[in-house]
């Protein structure tokens, strides 16, 4: 069983997940940072300081805080629509080095290819 396992972990993909996991991490804090400390300031600039997470309503002894609900929806598609600008910054960046592929030769007509085929065969046969 420990050789097993040691197999398990001498797999590439599972040393590629780790580090995955890992720069996933270190990314989240860069773009938390990004959004909290200067995209959430702009909107909330632009919005007039609208925070929903104080709204709640009392139904009977449950406090139900629908607020915190919205404004962690809020959140959520300010740090989509971020990590969406970093990846599309990112594409056409890498795009810039990319070298062009090369274009394929156009496809043979199927009738040249059977004649290329008897061709060969009676070639092999003399």
């Amino acid at each position: 069983m420990l050789k097993e396992f040691q197999e398990f972990i001498a797999r590439g993909n599972v040393m590629e997940l780790a580090v995955g996991i890992i720069i996933g991490a270190a990314f989240t804090a860069i773009v938390n940072s990004l959004v909290e400390n200067i995209i959430t300031p702009i909107i909330g600039m632009i919005m007039g300081g609208v925070d929903f997470s104080g709204l709640a309503i009392t139904v009977g002894n449950a406090n139900i805080t629908y607020g915190a609900f919205i404004q962690a929806i809020i959140d959520f598609l300010i740090i989509a629509w971020v990590v969406f600008l970093i990846v599309k910054a990112y594409n056409n960046f890498t795009k810039r080095f990319e070298e062009p592929a090369a274009e394929e030769p156009p496809a043979k007509p199927r009738d040249e290819e059977l004649l290329e085929e008897i061709r060969d065969l009676l070639a092999r046969q003399a």
